[in-house]
């Protein structure tokens, strides 16, 4: 599974996502087993890595369960993982909605990545 985040961490950062974050939320035993959150510069730049990730996915045989915009005008978009090892969520934000909504800080110490 660690393989795969850096790849995903990787893809992202060669794709220009900005402050690529890969949170391990296991020991909260909820909906998903890590966050990965990236910065995109605008909404047809989180599209563009939107379809990175779903071109990922399908290269490597990986269940892409949704994707749905969080808000009307694209500034959050996310994409669900599933892998029979564990789940990924994938925040793409905008730089605006990263600093308000601050997940990171929530999440923090599990940090991984």
């Amino acid at each position: 599974m660690e393989d795969m985040l850096q790849e995903i961490n990787n893809l992202l950062a060669e794709h220009n996502g900005q402050d690529v974050a890969v949170l391990d939320l296991r020991k909260y035993k909820t909906w998903t087993d890590y966050f990965i959150i990236v910065t995109a510069t605008s909404s047809t730049h989180a599209h563009g890595l939107e379809r990175h990730i779903k071109e990922f996915c399908r290269m490597r045989e990986i269940e892409l369960i949704g994707s749905s915009r969080k808000k009307t005008d694209d500034e959050w978009r996310l994409l669900e993982l599933s892998k029979p090892c564990g789940s990924v969520i994938i925040h793409l934000m905008s730089k605006r909605l990263r600093e308000f909504y601050e997940l990171e800080r929530l999440w923090a110490p599990n940090s991984i990545i």
